[in-house]
């Protein structure tokens, strides 16, 4: 009798593969000279993790945001964070109508399939925690009533490494509502002149010529398809050591999280679909450790890669059998 590995491994993707192809290269043409980035895009959407943009102004994070959302056929929605920003303009709010003398309820931008959190540190710690329910549970709740977000939500947010003045650093809780943390990075120079010469020859807006790629459901079905993905004993077991470590480091002020192991752990999953892999194996963990523990271990974005790899050596590699498919 076939295993569930196995059985797994025989599964017919290729349909999706396609889809997730179609993607990429729609993503690669908005944002050109940056697959590892779109790359890590695709992954946290599929993990239906939420992705936190830490870069400078101006690199294309918002026209990214847009461009998703068209080409998976969802909603998408943008908030400005500032600091008088009120919950309710996140959640919506209940007005009441003189005409039926009845309280309507007015939805707010969370009710998007993509949004984008322009600044999040620029809103104050009680706008913040409006995203909270909302990103963990994909509900909110206003005046003891929950209503329920799309099962694709996903949360793009933004915040400026550079211009700290008037901001609210994101507490814990927030952070770890965050499966990854990128940074686009300037493009090189060839990109660049590409970049400037089709501003010259396209009069079209570029984002609004793409079309969808997913169907209504689709995305959904992927992401539940590979949450099944399996992994290896071993390699949760691998998981879990490096989470220990993080926790009784002296340079990590709070470590992995159960909650963060998870995500880490789904991450991976959707890595190795993007390897056209039906298994996980260290490598995925390994690839995407950098985005996954940066969000989450209370460090400053420079110390990140030697403190991670500093973890990463410390833990034993697994010794790991690819699966047999025969």
């Amino acid at each position: 009798m076939a295993s569930l590995l196995e059985k797994n491994i025989r599964m017919d993707l290729q349909q999706e593969y396609s889809r997730v192809d179609q993607l990429r290269d729609k993503l690669n043409q908005v944002l050109k000279g940056k697959a590892d980035v779109i790359d890590n895009v695709i992954i946290c959407l599929l993990s239906r993790g939420h992705l936190l943009l830490e870069d400078h102004p101006g690199l294309g994070k918002t026209m990214l945001a847009k461009a998703l959302a068209t080409l998976i056929g969802g909603r998408f929605a943008r908030v400005q964070c500032t600091p008088d920003l009120l919950p309710s303009d996140i959640t919506g709010f209940n007005i009441f109508n003189q005409k039926t003398h009845e309280f309507e309820f007015r939805q707010g931008p969370v009710f998007s399939d993509i949004m984008l959190a322009d600044e999040i540190n620029r809103a104050t710690p009680r706008t913040q925690s409006a995203l909270l329910e909302a990103m963990a549970e994909r509900q909110v709740t206003v005046d003891a009533v929950r209503y329920q977000l799309s099962q694709d939500y996903f949360v793009i947010a933004t915040q400026n490494p550079i211009d700290q003045h008037g901001t609210y650093p994101l507490p814990e809780a927030q952070l770890d509502r965050f499966a990854m943390k990128l940074t686009i990075g300037y493009p090189e120079e060839n990109d660049e002149i590409r970049m400037l010469a089709a501003a010259i020859d396209q009069n079209a807006d570029v984002v609004a010529e793409l079309e969808p790629v997913f169907g209504e459901q689709e995305l959904l079905e992927m992401q539940r398809k590979l949450v099944a993905i399996p992994v290896a004993e071993s390699v949760q077991r691998y998981l879990v050591q490096i989470g220990n470590v993080t926790r009784k480091h002296a340079q990590v002020s709070l470590g992995l999280s159960p909650r963060g192991l998870l995500t880490w752990q789904r991450v991976a999953q959707a890595h190795a679909f993007l390897q056209q892999r039906n298994y996980v194996i260290p490598d995925d963990l390994l690839e995407t450790a950098l985005p996954v523990l940066s969000v989450r271990l209370g460090v400053n974005q420079s110390e990140n890669r030697a403190l991670i790899e500093e973890i990463l050596k410390s833990v034993k590699l697994p010794e790991y059998t690819l699966p047999s498919v025969n």
